[in-house]
């Protein structure tokens, strides 16, 4: 687990010069990327203690949630089976005005846990009046029933009025995300100005050590929220670098998702932001401006039609539990210089479709031949790392030295995506850590898993 950390934060200074690319490509999906989940409208959840892995090589005591339908988790009895609990929780994809079951079984959490849904008025039987149920009653079940509501990002979690805000810390938390009912690839639905290409989720959450400790080792009544102190800041249940890696990789068997993020020139990316922690979460994104479409599962708008009253920023500022729905676009815009290189190398057109942009390879034409107007350093004056690509220029891998780089391939740019609170892109006060993820721009040939 160190050399992990060893690894990849040496590569921290090349990651911040926002070139490169990482070595994670499949075949392309229908609409592109899409946030993996498990879809409904019934889901079979459970609850369970567990321990997730952080970069410096220790690990972290949690109550989660898990998916009963997985292999492994058909069958359960207290003090043995295979329980595979996930931080975050499982991401639940539903559609518009679907009648949704939630099936929650405790299996071993020492508290009352329970399902809310900000935005959903949901029913429940069983346990303790229908609301909870208790270690005490290893394997109680309670149901949980709603109707899907309007189309957006929402943040699911478990409350116990004695203890609050004590579930969410310790890692009961997750995202419920609602499709429009007719089909469209789009946040809200078709002609709402919210159609993309392709979508990412990042869930931020933090957490304090020393309420995990208490918690392991049975002392349930010292938590208390006046002397919690965060220093682990999660994007999707990982801290940086360990969020940068696959989606359900090995190395991480209870945070299976990541949050790098990739695109092509001009592709409409739908961001969806959720804070499911307790503290807020400037989260800033860079390359371009991002436009707001939804917050909390309402659409921004004037008219009920289109989506129109979001602004542009490049910073989503997000409460504890509340959820934001943007697009970001890169197209490479009056850089001033051809992103595809210039010279005899680097021969390619550029025609113009009618918008300013090639339609093949999405350059502007504008800039077509361009060269970067500033002396481009050799590389006996760069430090190196494996996210450069030897190269300035979208799609082109120079040379390198033996050694050294080796994740980019496709040689793409890399922008950065963080929290922009300085103490958030730590881990126990140590940089680079935390809430450090990525956008990488592809050339359009690559294909986007």
């Amino acid at each position: 687990m160190r050399n992990r950390l060893n690894q990849y934060g040496r590569l921290a200074g090349i990651i911040l010069l926002g070139l490169g690319l990482l070595p994670w490509g499949a075949a392309q999906a229908a609409h592109g990327h899409e946030i993996r989940g498990i879809t409904g409208p019934t889901f079979n959840l459970y609850a369970s203690p567990f321990n997730i892995s952080l970069p410096e090589g220790t690990s972290l005591y949690m109550w989660g949630f898990g998916d009963l339908s997985a292999g492994g988790n058909a069958t359960h009895s207290e003090g043995s089976g295979y329980f595979l609990p996930q931080y975050p929780g499982p991401t639940m994809i539903v559609t518009e005005g679907q009648a949704v079951t939630i099936n929650l079984t405790n299996y071993g959490v020492p508290d009352p846990i329970s399902i809310v849904i900000p935005g959903h008025n949901v029913s429940a039987t069983g346990g303790q009046s229908g609301l909870v149920t208790r270690q005490s009653n290893f394997g109680q079940t309670v149901q949980y029933t709603f109707t899907a509501g309007k189309p957006g990002t929402y943040v699911y979690h478990s409350l116990d009025g004695a203890n609050p805000g004590l579930h969410t810390e310790m890692g009961l938390v997750g995202t419920l995300i609602v499709r429009p009912s007719d089909g469209s690839h789009s946040a809200y639905g078709t002609g709402t100005e919210t159609e993309y290409d392709h979508e990412y989720l990042y869930l931020l959450t933090e957490a304090d050590p020393e309420v995990h400790q208490q918690m392991e080792r049975g002392h349930y009544a010292h938590f208390t929220q006046n002397e919690r102190f965060a220093t682990i800041y999660f994007v999707n249940g990982r801290v940086y670098p360990d969020l940068v890696q696959g989606d359900y990789n090995p190395l991480f068997p209870h945070q299976p998702y990541q949050s790098l993020s990739m695109s092509h020139p001009g592709d409409r990316v739908l961001v969806r932001n959720a804070n499911g922690g307790h503290d807020s979460h400037p989260f800033h994104y860079h390359g371009e401006n991002h436009r707001f479409v939804g917050r909390d599962g309402n659409m921004l708008t004037s008219d009920g039609l289109v989506a129109d009253l979001g602004r542009s920023d490049n910073t989503i500022n997000s409460a504890p539990k509340q959820t934001v729905d943007a697009i970001w676009t890169w197209t490479g815009k009056d850089l001033g210089w051809d992103i595809y290189g210039t010279g005899p190398g680097y021969a390619h057109s550029c025609t113009d479709s009618g918008d300013g942009f090639d339609a093949v390879t999405r350059e502007y034409c504008a800039d077509h031949g361009k060269p970067i107007p500033v002396d481009l350093p050799g590389v006996a004056e760069l430090t190196l790392g494996g996210f450069w690509s030897g190269s300035p220029y979208m799609g082109d891998v120079g040379d390198l030295p033996p050694g050294e780089g080796g994740l980019n391939p496709n040689g793409g740019y890399f922008f950065v995506w963080h929290s922009h609170a300085e103490k958030e892109l730590t881990t126990f006060d140590i940089f680079p850590g935390g809430s450090l993820s990525a956008m990488v721009v592809l050339p359009t040939y690559v294909t986007i898993e």
